[in-house]
């Protein structure tokens, strides 16, 4: 089924039968959780930018931090292998917990981005550069 969010403008190809589970014995924890309805904020659309991505996990960790199963969430996330925002974290933030996916989203831009602003910083800026001072003319004869 593809479904079109009018409010983020995003498309998402999920099965008709799509559900998140989690169970812990007899109970599904999923049933308790702050996100129910909301995946918008915990999946990643496609081609989303970096300012977008930091805008919509703020919105995923705000969820998160008043729900009452976080830490089972970011546990199943962990044991599981999972893409998205879960239990306060992202892909990345499971990635350097030592929590790897085969393809951790933002990771490879990530480390792009402090490679590029060290490259960066390593080059002077034009305001940093002596101006050269040309010889004054002679006025020997």
């Amino acid at each position: 089924m593809t479904t079109f969010d009018t409010r983020t403008n995003h498309q998402s190809n999920l099965p008709d039968d799509f559900e998140v589970r989690g169970p812990i014995g007899d109970i599904d924890w999923t049933q308790f959780s702050n996100c129910k309805g909301k995946t918008h904020l915990f999946f990643a659309p496609k081609a989303e930018r970096p300012q977008a991505r930091a805008r919509r996990e703020a919105k995923a960790r705000s969820l998160c931090n008043d729900c009452i199963v976080n830490t089972t969430c970011r546990e199943f996330a962990r044991v599981n292998h999972e893409y998205g925002y879960w239990g306060g974290e992202s892909e990345e933030e499971r990635h350097l917990a030592g929590f790897t996916i085969a393809a951790p989203v933002g990771l490879r831009s990530a480390k792009y981005r402090v490679q590029r602003d060290q490259a960066t910083s390593a080059v002077p800026s034009i305001a940093n550069v002596p101006a050269t001072v040309a010889p004054e003319p002679s006025t020997a004869n």
